[in-house]
Order: C-alpha cells, then sequence, then structure tokens
C-alpha cells in the first residue's frame, strides 16, 4: 500500500513531508503567498513541479483550527457543527469535523474550510484528516505521569499558543491564545496558571515549540514560577533523526516519532 502524504495545514503555513525508503522524513514547507485563499495556495501546490505533486492517492492532513473540546460521554455527532458554531464565530461555512482521543476521554471538535476540503478530495481518493495538535496531546497525556506535581504545558507555534493541562488522564484546561510577544505568551500562561491554582513553588511549566526557549521569555516566566522547563526534542525522543530537520514543527516530529 502506498504511504501517505503528510500535509500540514497551519493558519498560514504550509509543509508536505513523508518517509522515504531509506525510513527518513522528507520535508518541504511551501511558500504561502498572501493575498489568496490556503485552498487556492494548495491548488499552486499541487500545480507545481514538486515531489509532493505527483500522484500521490492516500493523504494524512495536521489541520490548524480553533478546537471545541468535550467529553467523550457527552459527545453527540448531531449536536457538535451547532456547539461549535456557538462557541467560534465566522466558521459557519465550514464543515465541521471531530476526533476522537481515548486517552483523553474527550472529543476535539475544530473545522475545515469547504474549499480548502474540496482541494483536497479533489487531489487524494483517501484523506484522512486530524487536528494538528493531535499527537501533542497524546503524547504528553503520556508523559504527564512522570513525577508527583501538576504541569501546565505551553506549545508555541504559528504566533499561537496552546495552553493545556491534565488530571487523571483527562484534559483540565486546554485552549488556544494569538500571540504577538513574550508578553503576551506570559500573561495568558501565568492566568491559567492561577486559575487552576497551581503552586509556584512545586507544579511544573513545561513549554516547547518555536523560540520556547527565549531568554526573554524564560526569565520573565522565572520571576513567577520556579520550576520552568523546556522539552528538547532531541533528548526527549532520543536523538531521533527527524529531530534534526531544519524548520520542522514540534508537533510534526512528535507525529513521526510517536504517530497520532
Amino acid at each position: 500500500m502506498q504511504q501517505r502524504l503528510t500535509i500540514r495545514i497551519g493558519r498560514n503555513s504550509l509543509s508536505f513531508s513523508v518517509v522515504d525508503d531509506d525510513g527518513n522524513v522528507k520535508y518541504t514547507p511551501y511558500e504561502v503567498k498572501g493575498g489568496i485563499s490556503m485552498a487556492a495556495n494548495l491548488r499552486e501546490a499541487f500545480r507545481s513541479d514538486e515531489w509532493y505533486a505527483k500522484g500521490w492517492e492516500r493523504a494524512l492532513v495536521l489541520l490548524d483550527s480553533p478546537v471545541l473540546m468535550q467529553p467523550v460521554e457527552e459527545f453527540s455527532e448531531d449536536d457538535c457543527s451547532t456547539l461549535f458554531n456557538h462557541s467560534f464565530c465566522g466558521y459557519e461555512s465550514d464543515q465541521v469535523l471531530h476526533t476522537v482521543l481515548p486517552s483523553q476521554n474527550a472529543v476535539a471538535i475544530y473545522s475545515i474550510n469547504r474549499d480548502l476540503k474540496l482541494v483536497l478530495d479533489d487531489n487524494f481518493n483517501d484523506v484522512r484528516i486530524v487536528h494538528l495538535c493531535t499527537s501533542v496531546w497524546n503524547y504528553l497525556n503520556r508523559r504527564n505521569h512522570i513525577g508527583m506535581c501538576q504541569k501546565l504545558y505551553g506549545y508555541f507555534h504559528d504566533k499561537q499558543l496552546e495552553v493545556f493541562a491534565y488530571q487523571q488522564n483527562r484534559f483540565k484546561f486546554c485552549n488556544s491564545f494569538a500571540i504577538k510577544n513574550n508578553a503576551d505568551a506570559v500573561y495568558f500562561m501565568l492566568y491559567v496558571w492561577k486559575m487552576l491554582g497551581m503552586d509556584q513553588h512545586r507544579d511544573e511549566l513545561h513549554l516547547m515549540g518555536d523560540n520556547a526557549d527565549d531568554k526573554d521569555l524564560m526569565e520573565r516566566l522565572s520571576k513567577f514560577v520556579r520550576n520552568v522547563y523546556v522539552i528538547n526534542p532531541s533528548a526527549d525522543f532520543n536523538r531521533a533523526e527527524v529531530t534534526n530537520v531544519k524548520g520542522m514543527p514540534y508537533d510534526l516530529m512528535v507525529y513521526y516519532v510517536k504517530g497520532v
């Protein structure tokens, strides 16, 4: 069976990747053109002469989208579109999707632009779509069991900050914030920290993703939280080759090392 082409679609970013015959990940970011939709950018990418435009039948799409988390026992597929559109404005014309997260006893509800979905369906016989953070949520939920303290996670990507925490294999908190600078990031993380009643001397804040090890960011956070750590993918994944791929986002690394 032919491998799946992996397409990562961020709010303003696009990339293609696949594992080659030697077991190495071939990764190519695509330069998104402003002024046209992501669907139009994807069409142009598929009309190019690049390797990812040649005869693929199967695709896995890692999609960045606002997400609504719902306990699995309360989920009804008939209600998910209504719930999503009550929670997020401006997505009424999108197609609402969902992914069950068994290990967290939750369902992630999100949406995809219909034109973008049409481009994918026109180019592949078999398309699987999951939220971009699915691998990250699943992996860190398993990692969360190390130690006895509470942990808050902050994932930086695409000028956004994903903040989440777990309790007894369930999400205790999960939300996404648009950020422009370190001050924004510190404000949101400390707000959530305080809201969850976390202990600044005992509990831990773990950061990952774009510029998570920024010196200014660490200095700002360390004034309020004693235990601030940056997750190093190379060390965390035993120096897996994929962690050396230049420019590859953390969520894509986790997918290739740990799967969805």
